[in-house]
């Protein structure tokens, strides 16, 4: 699988291993910040689904679709720390990013639902959606934390 999207996204790999979202100025990888953002909003989607009444639906709509926004810079800090990952960490970074890549679609899928008045549609497609990221989530976080892969080790060094 890591393979199959190294090829489907070499142009894309190169551009963010050259852009700003890669970065060694704060002496850890930015996307692990970025993603706070991210399931901010769709977490507060669903709370508001499950939570509110016909009148959050709004709320609810504008957080998916601040979560789609925002997953962007998400993704690309994230490729461009995977671009850097080698062995099972490459593996484990490739399942976290189908995972993600997922999520982001079914909050696309649960916004456009929204918009077309389909609330409960968009409802369960954002349920499945937490679901989904919660488990991208789980390997993220243990890519970064147990296998250490957020650091910047160039960082760590020059001081």
């Amino acid at each position: 699988m890591a393979r199959a999207q190294e090829l489907a996204y070499a142009p894309l790999i190169d551009w963010v291993r050259r852009s700003p979202m890669h970065t060694d100025v704060l002496g850890h990888s930015i996307h692990p910040s970025l993603t706070d953002v991210t399931t901010g909003c769709w977490l507060g989607t669903t709370l508001l689904d499950l939570a509110g009444r016909s009148e959050s639906r709004r709320g609810a709509a504008l957080l998916a679709g601040l979560g789609v926004l925002a997953s962007v810079p998400t993704a690309i800090a994230g490729a461009a720390d995977w671009s850097d990952l080698s062995g099972s960490e490459r593996r484990i970074g490739a399942v976290h990013a189908l995972g993600a890549d997922t999520a982001i679609f079914l909050f696309a899928g649960s916004l456009v639902a929204r918009l077309r008045g389909k609330h409960r549609k968009g409802a369960k497609l954002a349920l499945a959606g937490n679901l989904v990221i919660a488990a991208a989530g789980f390997l993220g976080g243990h890519l970064a934390l147990n296998r250490g892969t957020a650091r910047r080790d160039s960082f760590a060094e020059s001081n």
